[in-house]
């Protein structure tokens, strides 16, 4: 009897060297503050802001109200103070959310 011949292992290829970390810059256009429109400063307060930041007061405002979809938590549903700002609509998506609120936001 003919005995089969086991394949060889691979050896290991070679470990690469690490690429040099790259320092990302800031943008600074993400963090340049922004004026609100009087609809969305009712919510947020009428200070300028950057926009991270008032992403983070308006999610904030949506838990306080309590104003997320309960079968999909992506939708959000408007209250009054909302229904300005998502141009009439009564619930939007919370990717759509952040173009609508981009719309009320100045220089």
């Amino acid at each position: 009897m003919a005995t089969a011949k086991k394949p060889a292992a691979k050896k290991a290829a070679p470990a690469k060297k690490a690429a040099p970390a790259k320092k990302r810059t800031p943008n600074a256009g993400f963090a340049k503050p922004m004026k609100p429109s009087t609809q969305l400063a009712a919510i947020i307060g009428k200070e300028a802001m950057p926009r991270y930041e008032v992403t983070k007061r308006i999610w904030a405002y949506i838990k306080d109200k309590g104003l997320q979809d309960s079968k999909d938590k992506r939708n959000i549903n408007a209250d009054a103070k909302l229904l300005p700002i998502f141009g009439g609509k009564k619930q939007v998506t919370m990717f759509e959310m952040t173009k609508l609120v981009n719309q009320h936001l100045s220089d």
